[in-house]
């Protein structure tokens, strides 16, 4: 099996919720991902890198 590494922008927090929307690619919506899947510390603008089923902080 084959993980793909994809970068993602915070475009906007809204409760226990974040949508993402990728910078590697062009895709026309954002996805929407629960925030408990995500690194606690993140932000709007954030930038995040998804591999092997994990979300990781790379920038604000």
């Amino acid at each position: 099996m084959e993980f793909q590494t994809m970068y993602f922008e915070v475009e906007r927090i809204d409760g226990d919720y974040a949508f993402l929307r990728r910078t590697d690619e062009a895709e026309p919506e954002s996805k929407m991902v629960a925030r408990a899947l995500l690194p606690e510390e993140i932000m709007e603008g954030s930038l995040l890198k998804y591999e092997m089923l994990q979300y990781e902080l790379i920038g604000d």
